[in-house]
């Protein structure tokens, strides 16, 4: 595993150190004490060079900032290691799409962990929505409290990409895992910015379905909450509430060791992580500074 923060110690390494068909097998980190107590904690070796990890590890997992992850990513890819990565892959096109050629030319699986297509009951409630048609619209919001105005901020706080980035880049790929395997690979899209760092994204799908999106990491206390729903002509369906991020993450890792074994990418692979970089970078590109 390469990454010492937050999400490292509440997602990553108990998933890692849980999940019975591989071994945990060492940590990196930016931080050495960090890395090292961490491997601490789970009786792993702590490694002071991420290239020696990749010549030990069949799989490296990345709980890294995004443009961190996307070098390292592509030089693990070339030591033949399958990549289990985080959203969103990187913030710049170019190196989100160097992570996807890298996996293509090197041979390896990729997994990019998107919560809600490997949580339990989400993952199967997209399924389930990706198999209707006549879908007429749908609207989704993802407002996170991490920087609110009005009360501590959260764990995930100290992240200096969060708030250069702010919701459009953390949690829209969230909403992008959703929205595109139901309606469709977006075919447009305008931004629009709000108060704090609210973005909200206006989308045409190429089956010819809108969408929309609100997301922000700076929602007062009273307002944070995740919500989706789709409307069309099979009726209206809400994406359910979901738990267990940490078991959502080791049916990630399964679905990469099946990829390695199989052969088979993975619709949520390298690939769609790039595209969603692609999507993001355009909106971003409407949206005034500052």
């Amino acid at each position: 595993m390469l990454g010492t923060g937050p999400w490292a110690h509440r997602t990553h390494a108990p998933a890692l150190a849980a999940h019975t068909g591989s071994e945990f097998a060492g940590v990196w980190g930016r931080r050495p004490e960090a890395a090292a107590e961490l491997a601490q904690a789970y009786g792993v070796k702590v490694y002071e060079d991420p290239d020696a990890l990749f010549a030990d590890c069949d799989v490296v997992a990345f709980a890294l900032p995004p443009d961190v992850q996307a070098p390292l990513a592509v030089r693990a890819a070339a030591a033949g290691c399958h990549l289990l990565l985080d959203k969103p892959v990187a913030t710049e096109v170019e190196d989100a799409r160097a992570v996807a050629d890298a996996v293509k030319r090197h041979g390896v699986a990729s997994v990019v962990f998107l919560t809600l297509r490997f949580a339990e009951p989400t993952s199967g409630w997209v399924a389930e929505q990706a198999a209707r048609s006549g879908w007429f619209t749908a609207a989704a919001h993802w407002l996170g409290a991490v920087f609110p105005p009005d009360g501590a901020p959260s764990a995930y706080a100290d992240s200096p990409w969060r708030k250069a980035k702010g919701g459009l880049w953390d949690v829209g790929p969230h909403a992008l895992s959703v929205l595109i395997p139901v309606l469709g690979e977006v075919a447009e899209v305008s931004a629009t910015r709000g108060p704090s760092d609210v973005v909200q994204l206006a989308l045409r799908h190429s089956s010819g379905a809108a969408s929309t999106a609100v997301l922000s990491l700076g929602a007062p206390r009273a307002a944070a909450g995740v919500g989706l729903e789709l409307r069309g002509a099979e009726g209206v369906f809400s994406l359910p509430g979901w738990s267990d991020v940490p078991g959502a993450y080791g049916r990630a890792l399964d679905a990469l060791l099946d990829s390695a074994r199989t052969g088979v990418p993975d619709p949520r692979g390298a690939e769609f992580g790039a595209r969603l970089t692609e999507i993001l970078a355009e909106a971003q590109e409407q949206l005034p500074a500052g």
